[in-house]
């Protein structure tokens, strides 16, 4: 099979593109804005829409394969790449590297096109090998899911990854439909401010404390979801990066959540790659000394496959968000799954809320074949349709494999 062209056309991503460092400054919102001025290089506004560069493959058989080039919501932020500015001109540059190209299954073909492409735009290499890996499955006649565990030797799956949803500010109202659902993991909460976290993190605690009340309420002793925070760095801002102070926060926090497991992404921003790894490191050290069993989240400053390596092999998480998108290459995701579970360092396969359904489905492909801890439902905010898209597409491809083993 060969690719004879390549389109590209703008698309939407599922949210917005936001400045965190403006946001943890204290940029306010109203409704859905945010007022006051930018302060991350690249942001026009605090608040920008999601947008994409989608990659279409036209193979010679007619079809027409396509991946999505999309960043994440903080885009800048603990090390990430700049904000992401769609080009549809790249086309020239995309049809050089690929018009004529033969596809010899997806690892071999994406090494090819890569050398000659580069690495260093994730955006676009995160768009550019999803769609490579659907040409791969076309050729093949198979599942993306199927592509993956032949050529990286994962065993076909039986059984859903689990799924972890995302409140936005709508902690409550999203909550319940979370719960509703039945949810596995929830809610984030993105207590990205001090107003969310609150002084001495009480406003986190008291909402920890009516989730635990909101799931009895909702719920029966059958259903025991993860409880799952991510606050992007607050914790630390709060205590001064005392590691001491944040581990009895965070011990504290454990107690309030029971008798739910609990984790807490991003508890500290030390402000650089190896500051964050010895940083860490300490603090899950601090944790363990007195008994939690809170497990700690990397994301910010682990944003590569190299960056995961390091983290996983230093120690200093219980947990990787191995967030999509700014790893660039599905092939790099691939990888950091099987490094975090043979080392027995929780994968969570995450992404942003920014992107779009089409990268979503992808990575519920990855996720099946490559089994991490769980999955990020995406894109958006509203649970609903992020829940919909990744857990009918799990199911759709789960039945194709049992059928086919029938």
């Amino acid at each position: 099979m060969k690719i004879n062209d390549v389109v590209t056309v703008p698309v939407h991503g599922g949210f917005f593109y936001d400045d965190l460092a403006a946001i943890r400054q204290g940029a306010a919102k109203d409704h859905q804005w945010y007022e006051g001025e930018p302060v991350t290089p690249g942001f026009t506004a605090v608040r920008m829409p999601a947008r994409g560069l989608g990659i279409g493959l036209v193979l010679e058989d007619g079809r027409t394969v396509w991946g999505d080039a999309v960043a994440v919501q903080y885009s800048g932020a603990g090390g990430r790449e700049p904000l992401f500015t769609p080009d549809v001109r790249v086309v020239e540059e995309l049809r050089a590297v690929l018009s004529g190209r033969r596809i010899t299954g997806f690892r071999q073909t994406l090494g090819e096109v890569l050398a000659d492409f580069g690495r260093e735009r994730t955006a676009l290499v995160y768009g550019l090998s999803q769609a490579l890996l659907g040409a791969a499955a076309a050729a093949a006649g198979r599942t993306m899911c199927e592509v993956v565990c032949r050529e990286y030797g994962f065993p076909l799956p039986h059984k859903p990854v689990p799924v972890y949803a995302q409140s936005g500010d709508d902690r409550r109202g999203n909550a319940d439909k979370m719960l509703i659902k039945r949810v596995d993991a929830l809610p984030h909460g993105l207590v990205n401010n001090r107003a969310k976290f609150g002084p001495e993190g009480r406003t986190l605690l008291d909402y920890i404390a009516w989730l635990v009340r909101r799931t009895g309420r909702l719920a029966d002793n059958t259903y025991r979801p993860v409880l799952h925070f991510d606050v992007y760095g607050m914790a630390g801002r709060e205590f001064g990066r005392d590691i001491e102070r944040v581990a009895d926060y965070l011990i504290e926090a454990e107690r309030v959540a029971r008798p739910y497991p609990l984790r807490v992404e991003s508890p500290i921003d030390f402000g650089g790659r190896q500051a964050q790894i010895d940083g860490l490191r300490r603090l899950r050290e601090a944790v363990g000394r007195r008994g939690g069993t809170v497990r700690i989240v990397a994301d910010e400053w682990c944003n590569t496959l190299a960056d995961i390596r390091e983290f996983v092999a230093a120690g200093a998480c219980d947990m990787v968000q191995i967030k999509m998108p700014d790893l660039g290459s599905v092939e790099d995701s691939i990888l950091g799954v099987r490094e975090c579970r043979e080392a027995g360092v929780g994968a969570f396969l995450g992404g942003s809320c920014a992107e779009t359904e089409l990268s979503a489905r992808v990575s519920v492909h990855v996720a099946l074949a490559t089994g991490p801890e769980m999955q990020l439902a995406k894109p958006g905010m509203g649970v609903d349709e992020g829940l919909m898209i990744v857990a009918n597409e799990q199911a759709r491809v789960l039945a194709m494999l049992g059928g086919r083993a029938a």
